[in-house]
């Protein structure tokens, strides 16, 4: 069998339909994370149960992240990927079922929004271990860049035509697309010819004690690795203040902005993002050849940090867009250099592992309790005030980064050394 790990990523056939994939499967996502939270707003108009929805997103990987990484790194990944999007294109198509039938409810709205994200684990940590597997490790951050570069796009386009459609369709009918659009993604998971997988052969039986022993082994490194159990700790401070922003944004553009829950306008505050994240992943591999990734997240995390604070003071939705703007690019630019680190300097056998254990800690824990801690002070103190002092919590996490060991001199020359 070819393995294709130089050269352009464009001109591999492998790659392009994993890049296909995650475009596919981003695309329904982004239209659900706006339509879910604005159906249980609707359903409900509590700004608690609107903020647990963003909080659902991400809890599931307290309960299944570490166990799927490791499950992950003993299974086939192309075949758990496969499985994981099938098994979601069922359960979010659900919800419109239900609601063309007249029998929706709000607890059935959140248990889907948990369990689909509970079976995402599984892909997660299976496409955390398959994409340096598939294009080699030198490529990483190039990979990376294609997918957030997409993603991105996504983010610019699919949120304001969302937010047009939800003038004029019920949201729950919207999530029909991200049902086709896991469907699809199984489809062209399931078309990649190359191996994303190493071998396996001479591992242990599969039985509850080596599952716990395959897990400590993945903790283990990411403690140990100074590089990434640092990053890792300020995703998840940056993950707490952004959880509590997002579990805010859709009463913040309907209470404060005054710009209603769908509609243009509504869909460009939500979609601005995608343009700041758009610069940050074209900017990534061109930073990662002028200065090590210890550098670049020591210098964009103050930037998210400050503009985390000032973008709910907007005093409307055009300078909150121009806020997010900027907002977007640096907090998007320090998660693809995270990651990409993480995947470069981390053993093959131990990628779903110690990927999905990073990632439990900042989305994980960090999402999910910035999500609730953020509803409850939206709640008590109003959206604005909320989001605010949730911003200030990014703060913490450039004091903790510029006193940690990415300021040293060892770690910003071993950070590029790692991936020769």
């Amino acid at each position: 069998m070819r393995h294709m790990t130089t050269g352009r990523l464009r001109d591999d056939p492998d790659f392009r339909r994993y890049w296909l994939a995650r475009a596919l499967s981003i695309t329904g996502s982004m239209v659900t994370a706006i339509a879910l939270p604005v159906l249980v707003y609707r359903l409900s108009g509590s700004t608690v149960l609107t903020a647990v929805v963003t909080a659902l997103e991400s809890a599931p990987y307290l309960l299944t992240g570490l166990f799927a990484g490791a499950l992950a790194d003993r299974w086939n990944r192309r075949r758990t990927m496969v499985t994981a999007d099938a098994v979601n294109a069922v359960l979010v198509g659900s919800v419109p079922v239900a609601h063309l039938l007249g029998v929706l409810t709000v607890v059935q709205v959140l248990i889907v929004a948990f369990t689909v994200q509970a079976v995402y684990t599984f892909f997660d940590g299976a496409n955390f271990g398959a994409l340096p597997v598939l294009v080699g490790r030198a490529r990483v951050a190039q990979a990376n860049s294609a997918v957030w570069t997409a993603s991105s796009l996504i983010e610019l386009l699919v949120p304001p035509a969302t937010g047009l459609l939800l003038a004029v369709l019920d949201p729950a009918s919207l999530l029909t697309l991200d049902a086709l659009s896991f469907a699809a993604s199984a489809f062209a998971v399931r078309g990649i010819v190359r191996a994303m997988s190493e071998s396996r052969d001479g591992q242990p039986p599969l039985r509850p004690k080596v599952i716990l022993n395959d897990i400590g082994d993945g903790l283990r490194f990411l403690v140990r690795h100074a590089g990434v159990r640092t990053m890792t700790i300020i995703g998840s401070v940056q993950s707490f203040a952004g959880g509590g922003f997002m579990a805010l944004i859709v009463v913040w553009c309907d209470r404060v902005l005054d710009i209603g829950t769908s509609g243009l306008r509504f869909g460009l505050v939500w979609g601005v993002w995608g343009i700041g994240g758009l610069i940050a992943a074209l900017s990534l591999p061109r930073l990662l050849k002028r200065m090590p990734p210890a550098a670049i997240t020591l210098y964009a995390l103050p930037v998210s940090a400050l503009l985390g604070v000032l973008s709910p003071l907007s005093p409307n939705w055009i300078v909150a867009s121009l806020a997010l703007l900027v907002w977007g690019s640096a907090y998007v630019l320090v998660i693809v250099n995270a990651v990409s680190y993480r995947q470069q300097v981390t053993p093959e056998n131990l990628l779903g592992r110690v990927n999905t254990a990073g990632r439990m800690l900042s989305w994980g824990v960090g999402w999910t309790l910035g999500s609730v801690v953020g509803g409850l002070l939206g709640n008590a103190l109003g959206p604005r005030t909320g989001m605010v002092l949730m911003g200030l919590f990014g703060c913490a996490g450039v004091v903790f980064a510029w006193t940690s060991p990415l300021r040293s001199a060892d770690l910003q020359h071993s950070s590029t050394a790692d991936v020769q």
